[in-house]
C-alpha cells in the first residue's frame, strides 16, 4: 500500500499537545480583556470601512479562530484595522453605493481575495516579496492612511454632516468648511469621549502605578476605556434621547445572531477589477501582522515563520468572507494587550472570538443609542500615535533619500488614492534601491602598518605598491552597476599608468551575475595587451563554485585567484620586485 502524504503542518499542534493548566489563566484574562477593545473597535472600523457595525463583529469570529490554529504567533491579535478598513472603502467606493447588498459583496468578495493571494504566496514561500516595500515606504503610506481616517472621522466626532467624497483634499476642505456647524451635542460627546481614551491610556496609568498598582491590575481597568466610552455614550443617548431630541447619530438596529454562511462574488471580471485593491490589502496587512507578530516574539523569545503566517493570514481572511466579514489582519495594539494581559498560547484568541459571538448573540440591541460619535472617538484615539512623523525627521537626518520615499508615499496617498500610495511606494522601494546598488561603494585598499588588515587609502595611513592596485567592491555585481565599476575600474588604471597588476578584493560580494561576468571577461581581455594583470582574492566559496562551473577560472587562469588579500599582496609584490 503506497504511502499517503502527509497532513499540512497545523502549528496548534504543538502549543495543544504542551498545554498546561497555568496557562489558562492568562489565557481567559487576556481574551477578555481583547475582546473589551475589540468590540467597539470593530463595530467602528465596519463604520470606517462603509459597511454596517455588525459586519466588524462577524470579522472578528472565525478569524480569531482560525487563525491561532495556523499561525506562529501566540498571541497575535487579529481583526479589523484602521488602514485595511479604509482600504477597502477607498476599493469599493466607486463600485457601489455605501449600505447596498452589492457593495457588502464586494467586501467580502476582497476578503476572499486576500486570503487567497496570502494563502498562495506562503504555499510558494513567498514572503520575501513584501521586503521590497522598504521601512520608509511603510511608514508613509500608514501615516498618510491614518490622516485619512482621522479627518473621515472628524465629521463624525463634531457631528457636521460632510458629504461623502472619495478625495482627502475635497473631505479636508468640506470638513473645514463645515466647522460653523457643529453639532453641539455630538462634540461634547466625542471630546468628552476622547479626553477619557486619553486619560485611560497614559494619565491614569501613571496615578495608578504610583499608588502602587501592578501592571497586571492596571492593564484591565486602562484598556476598558473604550468600552467604557460605549457604555458612557449609549447611556447619555438613551436617558435623554439625544438621537431624537438633538440629533446626534447613532448606530441603530445591529441584527442579532451569526451572520450565516456568505458566500463571495466567484466571477472572473469582477476579480480582475478588485484585484490591485486586494493585493495592495494583502500585502498591507500581512506586513503590519506580521510586524506585531515579531515585536511580541522578540520579547518572549518565540520564532515567527513569516511563509507560515500567511498562510495563517490568508485562512483568516477566507473564513472572514464566508461568515460575513471584511478583510483582517493581525492589530499591534491589541496584539500587545494581549500579551500584557498575559495569554500563554492561542486559546487567547479563541475565547476573544467565542465572546464576540455571545455578544452577537444576546447583546447588540445593547448598541442601539451607541452614538457614532463615540466611535468616531475610539477611531481617533487608536491610529493617531501611529502616525510616525519621528520616522520621518530620523531618516531626514540620516538618509534623505529614505525621507524623500517616505514624502513621496505620504503625498501620494494623500493627494491621489490609498491604493496608488501603495503602489507607487512599491516602486519607489525598488527605484531607490536600483539606484543605491548601481553606484556601489568601491574602496582602494592598502596593508594597515605590518599587519594582515587592507583599508581604504582614503581613511587610513595604509601601505601601498605603486604597480599593484587593490581594489575591494562593496557590494554584489550584477546588471545595474556592471558599468558602474567598470568605469571606475578603467578611471583608477589610467590614473595610475604605472601599474602592472589588478587586485579585484570580493570579500563583500556574494553574487556576479552574466552581465557583470561579461563585464570582467571584458575588461581583462582589454588589460592583457596592455600587461596589466587580473587578480581575484577572498571569493566566497558559492561564488566560486558558479565561477567555476561556468568556465571564467579555468579562462583567467586558476594561478590568479587566492584566498586571501595578504597572501595575494605578499606574491604580487614579490613577483613585482623580481622583475
Amino acid at each position: 500500500m503506497p504511502d499517503l502524504p502527509p497532513l499540512p503542518s497545523i502549528p496548534a499542534w504543538e502549543w495543544m499537545q504542551k498545554y498546561q493548566s497555568q496557562y489558562l489563566l492568562g489565557d481567559i484574562t487576556a481574551g477578555i480583556v481583547v475582546t473589551s477593545l475589540l468590540i467597539p473597535q470593530s463595530m467602528a472600523y465596519a463604520l470606517l470601512a462603509g459597511l454596517p457595525p455588525q459586519v466588524g463583529l462577524y470579522a472578528s469570529i472565525v478569524p480569531t479562530i482560525a487563525y491561532p490554529l495556523f499561525g506562529t504567533s501566540k498571541v497575535l491579535a487579529v481583526g479589523p484595522v484602521a488602514v485595511s478598513s479604509l482600504m477597502v472603502a477607498a476599493a469599493i467606493a466607486k463600485l457601489a453605493p455605501q449600505g447596498t447588498t452589492e457593495y457588502l459583496t464586494l467586501a467580502l468578495t476582497i476578503a476572499f481575495l486576500v486570503g487567497a493571494i496570502a494563502v498562495m504566496m506562503g504555499i510558494l514561500r513567498m514572503g520575501f516579496l513584501v521586503n521590497f516595500l522598504s521601512r520608509s515606504v511603510i511608514s508613509g503610506f500608514i501615516s498618510g492612511a491614518l490622516i485619512i481616517v482621522i479627518v473621515s472621522q472628524i465629521d463624525h466626532l463634531l457631528g457636521l454632516g460632510v458629504p461623502a467624497t472619495t478625495s482627502f483634499i475635497e473631505a479636508l476642505m468640506k470638513t473645514l468648511g463645515l466647522m460653523t456647524h457643529i453639532n453641539r451635542t455630538t462634540s461634547i460627546l466625542g471630546l468628552t469621549s476622547v479626553s477619557i481614551l486619553l486619560y485611560f491610556n497614559q494619565p491614569l496609568v501613571d496615578w495608578l502605578k504610583h499608588l502602587g498598582w501592578s501592571d497586571a491590575q492596571i492593564l484591565p481597568i486602562s484598556k476598558g476605556a473604550p468600552l467604557l466610552v460605549v457604555i458612557f455614550g449609549t447611556l447619555m443617548t438613551f436617558v435623554w434621547r439625544l438621537d431624537q431630541t438633538e440629533g446626534v447619530e447613532i448606530v441603530g438596529a445591529i441584527p442579532a445572531g451569526l451572520s450565516g454562511l456568505t458566500i463571495p462574488i466567484l466571477d472572473l471580471e469582477t476579480w480582475q477589477t478588485l484585484l490591485s485593491a486586494a493585493l495592495a490589502i494583502a500585502i498591507v496587512g500581512y506586513m503590519e501582522g506580521f510586524a506585531g507578530g515579531q515585536a511580541i516574539a522578540s520579547k518572549s523569545r518565540e520564532r515567527i515563520d513569516p511563509n507560515q503566517e500567511l498562510i495563517a493570514f490568508g485562512i483568516a481572511n477566507i473564513g472572514a468572507a464566508f461568515s460575513g466579514g471584511y478583510p483582517v489582519t493581525g492589530a499591534v495594539s491589541r496584539s500587545m494587550v494581549s500579551f500584557s494581559a498575559g495569554a500563554n498560547t492561542g486559546l487567547a484568541s479563541m475565547i476573544t472570538g467565542v465572546f464576540a459571538i455571545i455578544t452577537l448573540m444576546f447583546f447588540t440591541s445593547w448598541f442601539y443609542f451607541l452614538p457614532q460619535t463615540c466611535l468616531a472617538a475610539i477611531i481617533i484615539t487608536a491610529v493617531y500615535k501611529l502616525i510616525d512623523f519621528a520616522t520621518l525627521k530620523r531618516m531626514w537626518n540620516y538618509d534623505k533619500a529614505d525621507a524623500i520615499a517616505w514624502i513621496a508615499t505620504f503625498a501620494t496617498v494623500l493627494l491621489w488614492d490609498v491604493q496608488a500610495g501603495i503602489i507607487f511606494g512599491a516602486i519607489i522601494a525598488i527605484a531607490l534601491h536600483l539606484y543605491r546598488t548601481s553606484q556601489p561603494h568601491i574602496a582602494i585598499v592598502g596593508r594597515i602598518e605590518d599587519s594582515s588588515d587592507f583599508r581604504d587609502i582614503l581613511h587610513h595611513e595604509v601601505k601601498t605598491n605603486p604597480q599593484v592596485l587593490a581594489i575591494r567592491i562593496d557590494a554584489n555585481l550584477y546588471f545595474a552597476n556592471a558599468q558602474y565599476v567598470q568605469n571606475f575600474l578603467n578611471q583608477a588604471i589610467r590614473d595610475r599608468p604605472e601599474v602592472t597588476s589588478i587586485l579585484l578584493v570580493c570579500s563583500a560580494i556574494n553574487f556576479i551575475d552574466t552581465s557583470s561576468l561579461e563585464m570582467l571577461e571584458s575588461l581583462i581581455a582589454t588589460l592583457n595587451p596592455l600587461n596589466i594583470n587580473f587578480y581575484f582574492s577572498e571569493i566566497k566559496s558559492p561564488v566560486m563554485e558558479k565561477l567555476e562551473h561556468i568556465g571564467f577560472v579555468d579562462l583567467v587562469g586558476r594561478d590568479r585567484f587566492f584566498l586571501s588579500t595578504d597572501i595575494a599582496m605578499h606574491k604580487l609584490v614579490i613577483s613585482t620586485c623580481a622583475k
